[in-house]
C-alpha cells in the first residue's frame, strides 16, 4: 500500500528519545503483570490451607476453587476489549488497580466458600484487564527501537509477582509439619490466617499501581483515534521530542486515515473480519493458544505433583518450585535484552524448538524411571526456553499486530482466546496423565510445539524495529 510512514527510518534515529520518562510510565503499566503474576500464583500455596478452612473435600469443590478465577479473567479480557478502545487506557489501568486492591483483601476476609470463589473471580476480571490494557498501553508509548523490550518489560513484572508469591508461599507453609492432619492445619496459624495473609499482600502494591496511574498520561494512539491530537502531540513530545512528536502524529494520521479507507470497503462484514486482518487475528489466537498448549503452565499450576513424582518431599517441593521462579526471571531478563536485536519471530522459533527438546526429555525421564537432579534439570530447561520466548515475546507480538482502529478488539480476541486455552490445559492434564501417563503427555506437548514453529515459520512476520503504523500498512497491503 502507498503512503507508508518512514516512522522507523531517519526520522527514529535523529529522534531524542526520553528514556527515563518512558521507562517510568511503561513501568507503572507493567506494574498491572507484577500483580497479575502474583494473584495468578499465590492460590497454590495457600491451597492446601483454605482448604482445610472451607472444609473442601469433593473434587468439583477443589477444582472450582483453583480454576474460578480463570472465568473472571475471560470476562475481564471480553470486557477490555470494547471499554478500552471506548474510555482509553489509562481508565482501565486504574480499574484493574482497584479491582486487584478490593479483591484481595476481601478474597482473605471470607468467611465462606461462596465468598472465597466471588472475590477471587473478581481478581480474575483484575487479571484479564491487566493481561490486555498493560500490554497495548505500553506498545502504543514505545518508540519502535525499544518497543520489544519494553512490552517485554510487563512479562518481566509477571514473572516477578510469580516469584513473589512462590518465595511468599514457601516461606509460609515451610512452618507446617510433614505429617499435619487436617485438623492441624485448620487450627493453625497457616489456617487460620496465614492463607488470608497471602492474598492480602497484593494490596499493597495495588494500592502503589492505582496511585501511580493517576500520573501517567492516556495513550498518545488513543488520543489521536479519538480527536485529540494536541494531547498526543504533547505526550509524544515527551516521549521524544519535537521532531519526533511531528513525525508520529503524521504518521498515526495518515495510517488512521488508510484505516478509514480499508474499513469503508470491508463494511459489511467488519473491519476486524475482512480478509487482511483475519490472517492477523488468525495470528494472534494461535499464538496466544500456543503459549498456553506449549504446556508449561502444567509445570507451575501442577509443579507440586510433578515433583512428588519424582521423589522430593513437600519442603523440597515448594523450594524447587521456588527455584523455577529463580531461573523465570533470570532468562526473562535475558529476552528483554535479546527481544530487539534478535527479532521477535527468531525468539518464537527458538523457543518452540528448544521447548519442543525439553519436553521430549521429561517426557524421556518418566518413561525411564529417572527422578531427581536430571527431571528437575530438564523442567529448568523448558522453563528458561519458555521465559525467553514465548512467555514475552506472544503479548509482544499481540499488542504490535492489530490496527489503531481495532487494536483493543484483536488484543481482547487474543487475550480471550488465551485464557480459554489456559483453563483447557490445566482441565485436560490430570486426564491425559492418566490416559497417557506423564511420559506421554509431555510427548504431546513437544508435538504441539513442532506443529507452533511450522506455524511461526510460515506465517509469521518480523516486526522489530518497525513502527505500529508501518506493521499496519504491510499487513493491511497484503
Amino acid at each position: 500500500m502507498q503512503g507508508a510512514p518512514s516512522f522507523s527510518g531517519d526520522a527514529v534515529r535523529a529522534g531524542e528519545f526520553n528514556l527515563r520518562y518512558t521507562g517510568l510510565i511503561c513501568s507503572v503499566a507493567a506494574l498491572g503483570g507484577l500483580l497479575f503474576g502474583y494473584d495468578w500464583v499465590v492460590i497454590g500455596g495457600a491451597k492446601p490451607f483454605y482448604e482445610a478452612f472451607f472444609g473442601l473435600h469433593t473434587t468439583y469443590q477443589i477444582g472450582w476453587a483453583n480454576s474460578c478465577a480463570l472465568l473472571g479473567c475471560l470476562l475481564g479480557s471480553i470486557l477490555s476489549g470494547s471499554v478500552s478502545g471506548r474510555f482509553g487506557r489509562k481508565r482501565l489501568l486504574l480499574l484493574s488497580a482497584l479491582i486487584f486492591g478490593i479483591s484481595s483483601l476481601l478474597t482473605g476476609l471470607s468467611t465462606t466458600f461462596v465468598a472465597f470463589v466471588t472475590w477471587r473471580i473478581m481478581g480474575g476480571v483484575a487479571i484479564g484487564i491487566a493481561s490486555n490494557v498493560s500490554p497495548t498501553y505500553i506498545a502504543e508509548v514505545s518508540p519502535a527501537p525499544w518497543r520489544g523490550r519494553l512490552v517485554s518489560l510487563n512479562q518481566m513484572t509477571i514473572v516477578v509477582g510469580i516469584l513473589l508469591a512462590q518465595i511468599v508461599n514457601w516461606l509460609i507453609a515451610d512452618r507446617v509439619p510433614e505429617n499435619a492432619t487436617e485438623a492441624m492445619i485448620r487450627a493453625s496459624w497457616n489456617g487460620q490466617a496465614g492463607w488470608r495473609l497471602m492474598f492480602e499482600v497484593v494490596a499493597i502494591p495495588s494500592l502503589l499501581f492505582f496511585v501511580s496511574a493517576f500520573f501517567v498520561p492516556e495513550s498518545p494512539r488513543w488520543l489521536i483515534s479519538n480527536g485529540k491530537e494536541n494531547e498526543a502531540r504533547a505526550v509524544f513530545m515527551k516521549i521524544g521530542g519535537s521532531a519526533y512528536a511531528l513525525q508520529a502524529v503524521d504518521d498515526v494520521g495518515s495510517a488512521a486515515a488508510a484505516e478509514a479507507k480499508f474499513a469503508q470497503s470491508h463494511a459489511r462484514r467488519g473491519f476486524l473480519f475482512s480478509r487482511n486482518l483475519r490472517r492477523v487475528l488468525l495470528i494472534g489466537v494461535v499464538l496466544a493458544v500456543l503459549q498456553q498448549w506449549s504446556g508449561i503452565n502444567v509445570l507451575f499450576n501442577y509443579a507440586e505433583e510433578i515433583y512428588k513424582q519424582a521423589g522430593y518431599s513437600v519442603n523440597g517441593i515448594l523450594f524447587n518450585i521456588v527455584i523455577t521462579g529463580t531461573i523465570n526471571l533470570l532468562f526473562t531478563l535475558l529476552a528483554i535484552r535479546t527481544v530487539d536485536k534478535w527479532g521477535r519471530r527468531s525468539l518464537m522459533l527458538m523457543g518452540c524448538c528448544s521447548i519442543a527438546a525439553s519436553h521430549v526429555l521429561i517426557g524421556s525421564c518418566y518413561l525411564a524411571g529417572i527422578s531427581g537432579l536430571p527431571l528437575l534439570l530438564a523442567t529448568l530447561l523448558t522453563i528458561g526456553s519458555y521465559a525467553m520466548s514465548l512467555a514475552p515475546v506472544t503479548w509482544v507480538i499481540i499488542a504490535e499486530i492489530f490496527p489503531l482502529r481495532v487494536r483493543s478488539e484483536g488484543v481482547a480476541i487474543s487475550v480471550s482466546a488465551l485464557w480459554i486455552a489456559s483453563f483447557l490445559l490445566t482441565f485436560t492434564f490430570p486426564l491425559l496423565n492418566a490416559a497417557l501417563g506423564a511420559g506421554g503427555t509431555f510427548f504431546l506437548y513437544a508435538s504441539i510445539c513442532a506443529a507452533g514453529f511450522a506455524f511461526v515459520y510460515f506465517l509469521v512476520s518480523e516486526t522489530k524495529g518497525r513502527s505500529l503504523e508501518e506493521i499496519e500498512q504491510s499487513l493491511l497491503a497484503e
